[in-house]
């Protein structure tokens, strides 16, 4: 069996662009210090770059705050806060026969988020160890294509129809990569995971720490319960009824369809040492039905008539990608995003848990070497994705002070309202152009054609997608329906 070495944080690889990084899947000799995890990690860069904007966003609302606003408060006077960024924080708006018309009002803004995001996400590259050229050279494609998929989605007539932003960032991208092909310097800018983190963690400021343990509570029975059984289920049946003969394909396939795709493949893929073809074709097929699910799943719910917090808990327990579970949820509307991205998060957090289990049932039973590798606790915190940590942050942080401030409401509101918000939704249709970009069907299909993985993967999913809706329904419509109600 090949084995090589790959960064300590799965998180770091990126499969989807760098076939070599995908391929290595033994577990690291040696550990970066925390210093050097918080300096060039992604997953803690996500929580650097939106705690900088959230920073930015209140102040800007806490310095330009009317000068009467507590003694308005205490009146009971109504009282407007505006962000002193609104104007300079936008995106394409509406419009009915010309698609100009959604940009003359709105150019200043759309400009501001350019070099806001531009400028942030350079320094942040250059200081990860990566190049800030190369992705400032790639981005402002990139960005433009954001651009075109907002005005695409602000047509009155697609806008009837509910086909949102997500949809066409997705079709633009795909387009490209499936015919003239993404060019490498697009690459370095269509950093998927890296926006919808940073998406992630400004959410988090949107979502009050109640509102929070409230989603989380029905949550944790969703992703908790579900998954592990999803996850031996499908071991089982590879093992016993399909026959799969390499037990470590079956199980990276196992632990990407039922965790949260690429992530989930890479840890499960180095604690059971699987070869790196295996998790290569793990992370295509997941890769290929989350392009399906994303799109199609929001239109499920929506011909069904599933309102949008089961429809959110029900993307948040299925689709494997995080990124995918966000855009999805932000088809549906705020409301389910809110509690997609929660239940996506909380099932995220048995990244760790699975790869350290993994890692002892391998030793232990399928291959009880001695000698290999020995798996400590620790193992869980390296695999844990650090940017939920800055999602519940955040959701402290401003829970705190919407309650305790003066005019807390007004000015938290004011900042979401008029900034963050708008930032948040840049991200994640950003997010959804990269996922685009690097989906080429050409490549995905081999691996989709046939074969017992193929049949292991749909069965699993199928699994998954029928349990997931069973236990959302109970957990959040009957067991906890007074308590997550908004």
């Amino acid at each position: 069996m090949t084995k090589t070495n790959h960064p300590a944080d799965p998180n770091q690889l990126d499969p989807e662009k760098d076939e070599e990084n995908a391929a290595t899947v033994s577990l690291p000799t040696e550990r970066p210090s925390l210093w050097r995890d918080m300096t060039t990690s992604e997953d803690w860069w996500a929580i650097w770059c939106a705690g900088i904007l959230l920073a930015l966003a209140f102040a800007a609302v806490w310095f330009g705050q009317p000068e009467n606003l507590s003694e308005s408060i205490a009146a009971q006077s109504p009282v407007e806060v505006v962000s002193p960024l609104k104007e300079w924080i936008a995106k394409p708006g509406k419009w009915d026969s010309n698609p100009v018309d959604s940009i003359a009002s709105k150019w200043q803004g759309i400009v501001g988020s350019f070099v806001i995001i531009g400028l942030l996400f350079t320094v942040a590259n250059q200081f990860r160890g990566k190049s800030g050229i190369a992705f400032l050279a790639g981005f402002p494609i990139v960005f433009a294509l954001a651009t075109l998929a907002y005005i695409l989605a602000g047509q009155s007539v697609v806008k009837a129809y509910n086909l949102e932003y997500a949809l066409w960032a997705l079709l633009v991208g795909l387009i490209i990569s499936n015919t003239v092909g993404t060019p490498s310097f697009l690459r370095s800018a269509a950093l998927t995971e890296f926006f919808i983190k940073t998406g992630l963690v400004l959410l988090g400021a949107e979502v009050l720490m109640s509102r929070l343990l409230a989603l989380g509570l029905p949550g944790v029975f969703v992703a908790w319960l579900v998954t592990p059984v999803v996850l031996i289920t499908t071991y089982i049946f590879g093992q016993k009824v399909l026959k799969i003969q390499s037990k470590s394909l079956n199980m990276v396939i196992s632990a990407d369809m039922s965790v949260c795709g690429v992530s989930a493949a890479i840890a499960t893929a180095a604690a059971c040492k699987a070869k790196k073809e295996e998790l290569s074709l793990s992370i295509g097929l997941s890769l290929g039905f989350t392009v399906i699910m994303m799109a199609v799943m929001p239109m499920v719910i929506t011909a069904l008539g599933i309102d949008p917090i089961l429809g959110g808990a029900w993307l948040g327990g299925t689709i494997d990608s995080t990124g995918a579970v966000a855009a999805a949820g932000a088809v549906l509307g705020d409301e389910a995003l809110e509690v997609a991205a929660t239940v996506k998060m909380i099932q995220n957090i048995l990244i760790g848990v699975t790869a350290f289990c993994v890692a002892i049932y391998w030793v232990t039973f399928v291959e009880r070497d001695s000698s290999g590798p020995k798996i400590g606790l620790s193992e869980i915190w390296y695999r844990f994705p650090k940017f939920v940590l800055g999602f519940v942050s955040m959701s402290i942080l401003f829970s705190i002070l919407y309650s305790t401030l003066v005019g807390g409401p007004e000015l938290v509101g004011a900042m979401i309202g008029g900034s963050t918000k708008t930032l948040r939704g840049w991200f994640f249709c950003l997010a959804f152009v990269s996922i685009g970009l690097e989906t080429n069907f050409r490549e995905l299909l081999p691996q989709l054609k046939g074969g017992k993985p193929l049949v292991l993967y749909v069965c699993g999913q199928s699994l998954n997608i029928c349990l997931t809706l069973v236990v959302a329904y109970l957990m959040f419509k009957v067991v906890f329906a007074d308590v997550v109600t908004p």
